[in-house]
């Protein structure tokens, strides 16, 4: 099997809870890379924001670093990982302290080019 080349884009500390962008991961993983805009474009989730930003730049990387043709470009590996959490308490009754926290995400979007079949 010919080694897949591919270009990457991430984005790290994003103030949104990985959970929720890999609801949004999962629309996009394995489309094409011009149907991945689109679905982004449409989706009315905040992480579909975020992901749209970080997989332009993969397009970008693709066509300037590698001169990748965006036409066959498919998404080929998409992942959101724990970012830091900032820790943060809120006063409650009776003068005491409840703990939570904000947590972050860090996305990553890998593109591959589609090899043409060879036709028999």
């Amino acid at each position: 099997m010919p080694e897949i080349k591919t270009a990457t884009a991430k984005t790290l500390n994003a103030r949104i809870s990985p959970y929720k962008v890999r609801q949004v991961l999962e629309l996009i993983r394995g489309k094409t890379a011009e149907k991945a805009v689109v679905i982004l474009k449409f989706s009315d989730k905040k992480a579909a924001r975020l992901i749209l930003k970080v997989l332009n730049s993969a397009m970008a990387n693709a066509e300037h670093n590698y001169g990748m043709d965006l036409d066959k470009l498919y998404v080929h590996e998409a992942w959101a990982d724990h970012g830091p959490m900032m820790k943060r308490f809120r006063p409650v009754s009776m003068g005491r302290a409840h703990p939570y926290v904000h947590r972050t995400s860090h996305i990553t979007i890998k593109l591959g080019e589609r090899q043409q079949e060879a036709k028999k």
